[in-house]
Parts: C-alpha cells; sequence; structure tokens
C-alpha cells in the first residue's frame, strides 16, 4: 500500500487538511492577542502557557500539511499521534477558556462561553469514562472495521475521521485534565481510573495492530511493525504526561495553604447568599445594642454613642449605664 492510498489525493483530504490549518492558526492569533491584551490591562499571564498553546496549534498545522516520515502506516500513526494526543494536551495545557473569560469584555459572547461550559450535555461529555469511551471507541472503530480501508477510498470520510480524531482527542485530555472551568469538576481518583482504562485500551489495539494489519489493507510486515511500536510507546509518553498533570494538582491541592478566619464575599461559592441577622435575634451589632440601651434610659433617638453622649449627662438625671 502507497502513501497515496493513505492518503489519497482528491481535493477533498487537502482542503480538509488547510482548514484545520487555517483554523488552528487563528486560534493561535487570537490566544496570543488574548495573552498580550491581559498584559497590556497589568493582568499575569504565564509565558509557558503561550508556549503550550502555539506549539499545539503548530503541530496540527504540521500533521494536518506535511507528510509524517516512514512508510505509509507509520506516517499514519505519526499524525493520529500528534493530532489526537500530543497536541490536545498541548493546547489544554494553555487553558484557552480561562484565557477567554478573563480577556472578553462584558457582553453576550463573554456570558455565552460559561453557559456553553456549563450545559448538561457538556457536562455528561466531560464524565472522564464518557469521554475515554468516545475517544478509544472511535479509535478502534478505525483501526477494527473496515472503516478505515473506506477512507482510502473516500476523502472526503477521511477529511472527517481527522477531524473526529482531533475532537475526540481535546474532548478526552479537557476531561482528564479539567483546567478550565467546567461545570462539575471530577475526583482525580475517577480521572486517573479514566487515563488508566484508556492507556489499556489504547496499548491493546496497538499490540493487536503489530501481529495483524487494520481488515481490507495490505501494509509490509516492517511498516505494520514500525507503525504499532510507535503507536505503543508513543501512546505510553502522552499518557505520562497526563498523569503528571494529575500529580501535580494533587500535590498542588494537598499542600495550598488553608483560609484562616473569615471569608469575605469573593471566597463564597456561587449561589451562596450572605445572611443577615434577623430583627430581634442574638446576631445585633455592638452599636445597635448600645443605643438601644441608651435609649432606655432617656437618650434622645437617632443619636449614635459617639455624639457627645454620656459627656452631658443623662436628661433623666439618672447616670447612663453605658
Amino acid at each position: 500500500m502507497t502513501p497515496e492510498h493513505i492518503h489519497p489525493g482528491p481535493a477533498w483530504h487537502d482542503l480538509a487538511g488547510w482548514c484545520v490549518t487555517a483554523g488552528a492558526l487563528l486560534a493561535c492569533a487570537a490566544y496570543l492577542l488574548a495573552a498580550r491584551r491581559l498584559g497590556r490591562r497589568g493582568d499575569a499571564w504565564p509565558w509557558p502557557r503561550d508556549a503550550v498553546f502555539t506549539t499545539g496549534c503548530l503541530a496540527v498545522a504540521w500533521a494536518m500539511t506535511a507528510e509524517p516520515p516512514g512508510g505509509p502506516f507509520t506516517s499514519h500513526v505519526t499524525r493520529h499521534l500528534v493530532v489526537g494526543m500530543a497536541a490536545p494536551l498541548l493546547l489544554v495545557l494553555g487553558r484557552p477558556l480561562t484565557l477567554a473569560l478573563r480577556a472578553l469584555p462584558p457582553g453576550p459572547l463573554r456570558r455565552a462561553l460559561p453557559a456553553a461550559a456549563h450545559a448538561r450535555p457538556v457536562a455528561v461529555l466531560l464524565l472522564p469514562p464518557v469521554a475515554a469511551v468516545v475517544d478509544l471507541g472511535g479509535l478502534w472503530l478505525l483501526h477494527r472495521t473496515g472503516l478505515f480501508a473506506a477512507t482510502h477510498r473516500q476523502p472526503l470520510l477521511n477529511a472527517v475521521t481527522q477531524a473526529h480524531v482531533l475532537a475526540a482527542g481535546l474532548l478526552f485530555t479537557f476531561a482528564v485534565c479539567q483546567l478550565d472551568p467546567v461545570r462539575r469538576r471530577r475526583s482525580l481518583a475517577l480521572r486517573g481510573s479514566a487515563l488508566l482504562a484508556a492507556g489499556a485500551a489504547h496499548a491493546v489495539l496497538a499490540k493487536g495492530l503489530y501481529g495483524a494489519p487494520p481488515p481490507g489493507t495490505d501494509f509490509t510486515a516492517a511498516d505494520l511493525r514500525t507503525g504499532a511500536q510507535l503507536m505503543y510507546y508513543g501512546g505510553d509518553l502522552v499518557e505520562i504526561a497526563l498523569a503528571v498533570t494529575l500529580a501535580v494538582q494533587w500535590y498542588a491541592r494537598r499542600h495550598a495553604p488553608r483560609p484562616t478566619g473569615r471569608r469575605g464575599p469573593e471566597h463564597r461559592p456561587p449561589g451562596h447568599a450572605h445572611r443577615r441577622a434577623r430583627p430581634g435575634s442574638h446576631r445585633v451589632r455592638p452599636v445597635q445594642a448600645q443605643e438601644g440601651r441608651l435609649r432606655a434610659c432617656g437618650h434622645p433617638p437617632g443619636r449614635r454613642l459617639s455624639d457627645r453622649w454620656p459627656a452631658e449627662g443623662c436628661r433623666t438625671g439618672r447616670p447612663c449605664s453605658v
């Protein structure tokens, strides 16, 4: 099987590749402009996030337009690792949603972003086991059915498959890392378990491809084994990077300083209303209590404790008890 069979030349594949490349470069430009806007406003935004997001966008652009080295199957696996695993991790580490929420001015778009991120269907998709099934299920469907051979004959189907690999990789990485604001932040145990299960499924698929090619294809043995080994060890590297991200979150949460004293309004969770003391309850301010005692001994209503009282004496002729 030749490279032309893996990525047929007709216009659909080229058009889809250039569209994805243009989208990645536009996203990179928008990200850098937003980070620069924060800098001019005086808000801190770490430069490593700019670096990882830019690298991720450039990686997607390279994989969608260039021909990776190696045989046909090795080239396909290299593109899969870059588009579906490495680039999504770099993009998610840049925290693009957080940057957008901080950089956008108040308006409909700024309100729409958190509403979309907190929507119930999105929350279901961001459940780590669901995201793992969407990502790994599509990968198994591609390599263990006739879909892989069909993408060789239908360029449009090949473009849709590449777009799904990128979208599913972003979804799974976002669900595991959860660095941006989401509707409900899942526990580290659940996210780590989903990552382990997905890694095991990816490794089993790579070992299976080492011995048997996808149905309907005929690769050389050397090309097939090289691609399978690249898929096995390359996938392990990306999964280790994801595990390191979870470990950093666990360490930061465990060693975070605990708040002391009463929290201000900015630390209250959303929807938590400030409780006011009911009239007549024991939570009465001291000044009000003092005024009440002053009125009981003849103090004019409306005058506070600091208004020359009790220096001038009480009108009732009795000494003030306050």
